[in-house]
């Protein structure tokens, strides 16, 4: 495996002869890189697929399982495309496609026409339909059907969801649009896929819960994530151990259809007789269908599960203190958030305290204005974390909030429900940074942090964070954050992997991979940092 070169980062489709080698060796690392259709077949598969290898000669090579269905090939049933990670490369960062593809994830051309999708990303319909056409090869209004039926596909081979529930989770108005969609792309009716010898979703346990895979591309570290969440989870809302993530989750948008309070967790998925597998256990408790699709988009990029780890190992590694720090961990990720305003809200209070003086503020703020359940769930799970609406003009100073913090969360809020900042994904990382450090009391540091981890930028980079320009020279001496910056050029388009891969080293020992109780030398580091 060792043998293969990889892809450059930016790169739609790796070489043919790339191709035929990871094929051939089932090659994890570039799970959804790329896509194998069968001509002999009219199948298309994972480059991990277990089925016996096709003659070359029967050979065609996708970039996205889009272009795959567009050339009329259907999905293995067998090695399931819908369960590969996205091509990260082009749905990270500032570039066009990126942009389009997130709001694509968020459903934009469900209601909207491709003009409207063209315009928030700042181009011409036409132009939006070449460069996806080139780059990924098929058009937007292509991606985004795959992406719904994909979707479809998975709901109905892993749960026991009703058919009717699942064409409206994949995004389909009615069952009879569903229908005729799915009977098109796949020549056959969903029952009939229900009818196949399927793995059950209760031989993974849960009970009532909904059980879902998420898939991710090797190496990936989960024990490094849930270290870094542990660290930051709010008693009352969210639950870490050495094995899970857990959380109660609300309406998806305050204001609302009301749907009922549920909760979720995350693990590792389980090994089978087929050896490990790569991706993360989602278990959902009283969860709408309607959510389904937001919630597995919101946890792909909260666990950073598209992540091409290699490509951005590639870029940081010419920097000779960042290549250590890969080679020792190449499968640490970029851990963000659930909620953007809940993030901002822990930024906020971090700004020059420690993680753990930061997450017991904001467990305060969530016990006294968040929504409390009628029953708590799961490991003491007992609020949701308050809405903008709830904190526009909460009294603050009881909590501990220093007057200056106080104000700065009410205005954050009262500018989030007035339009002057988002989270919306058509932001490019300057755009989103100048709107957030025209607000009183939010700098550049804090901005890129809420960047870092609201948004999962992969380019965030905080140059005033203290930890940074302490940890990342080996000589001792401090970096200025101007200095800091232009050495952090080389890293980009990853340099906010750059700062999680610096601040792992300098909060957690190498080995083991889960860190023991932090030391008083490791507590006086944090407590320099403004790390929320």
């Amino acid at each position: 495996m060792d043998a293969i070169a990889l892809p450059a980062p930016t790169a739609s489709l790796p070489p043919p002869q790339v191709c035929e080698q990871a094929r051939i060796s089932r090659d994890p690392r570039f799970d959804g890189l790329f896509f194998v259709a069968v001509t002999s077949t009219g199948i298309y598969c994972r480059p991990v697929c277990p089925a016996p290898t096709a003659q070359s000669r029967n050979v065609k090579y996708f970039g996205h399982a889009a272009a795959c269905e567009a050339a009329g090939f259907r999905p293995c049933l067998r090695c399931r495309p819908e369960l590969s990670p996205a091509e990260g490369a082009w749905r990270r960062g500032d570039a066009a496609v990126a942009r389009a593809l997130k709001l694509i994830d968020e459903g934009v051309l469900a209601e909207q026409p491709l003009s409207a999708l063209a315009e928030r990303v700042g181009l011409g319909e036409r132009q939006l339909r070449r460069l996806f056409v080139e780059r990924l090869g098929a058009p937007p209004i292509g991606v985004h059907g795959t992406r719904r039926l994909l979707f479809a596909k998975q709901l109905l081979t892993e749960t026991r969801l009703p058919i009717t529930e699942v064409a409206l989770a994949a995004g389909f108005g009615s069952l009879r649009r569903f229908n005729a969609a799915f009977a098109e792309a796949y020549r056959m009716a969903p029952r009939d896929l229900r009818r196949r010898p399927n793995e059950s979703p209760d031989d993974q346990g849960g009970g009532d819960a909904l059980v879902l895979r998420l898939g991710y591309r090797p190496p990936y570290d989960l024990g490094a994530m849930l270290d870094f969440l542990r660290g930051r989870a709010l008693p009352g809302v969210e639950h870490v151990d050495e094995h899970s993530y857990t959380r109660a989750i609300g309406p998806a948008h305050a204001g609302g259809p009301a749907d009922a309070p549920g909760w979720l967790r995350v693990s590792a998925w389980p090994s089978d007789k087929h050896g490990r597998q790569h991706a993360l256990k989602l278990e959902l408790h009283g969860t709408a269908p309607s959510r389904l699709l937001d919630i597995t988009n919101r946890l792909r990029r909260m666990f950073d599960l598209d992540a091409d780890p290699n490509a951005i190992g590639a870029a940081l590694s010419v920097d000779p203190r960042l290549r250590a720090l890969v080679a020792r961990q190449p499968g640490l990720r970029l851990p963000s958030g659930w909620d953007g305003f809940e993030i901002s809200v822990r930024a906020i209070l971090g700004q020059q305290v420690s993680v753990a003086a930061a997450r017991t503020l904001a467990a305060r703020v969530a016990q006294r204005y968040g929504h409390a359940l009628p029953q708590p769930f799961g490991p003491g799970l007992t609020h949701l974390f308050p809405t903008p609406a709830e904190l526009a003009d909460a009294d603050l100073a009881p909590l501990g909030l220093t007057r200056a913090r106080a104000d700065t969360v009410r205005t954050v809020a009262r500018a989030l429900l007035d339009g002057r900042v988002d989270f919306r994904a058509e932001r490019t990382l300057d755009d989103f940074v100048a709107r957030w450090v025209a607000l009183p009391g939010i700098g550049p540091w804090t901005a890129h942090y809420i960047a870092m981890r609201a948004l999962g930028h992969p380019d965030a980079f905080p140059a005033d964070d203290l930890v940074l320009q302490k940890a990342l020279p080996e000589d001792g001496v401090r970096l200025s954050a101007k200095a800091l910056g232009a050495r952090a050029e080389a890293w980009r388009p990853w340099r906010a992997y750059g700062v999680i891969h610096i601040w792992r080293s300098s909060m957690a020992p190498p080995t083991p991979i889960r860190a023991p109780a932090p030391t008083t030398a490791t507590a006086r580091r944090k407590r320099a940092t403004q790390a929320a």
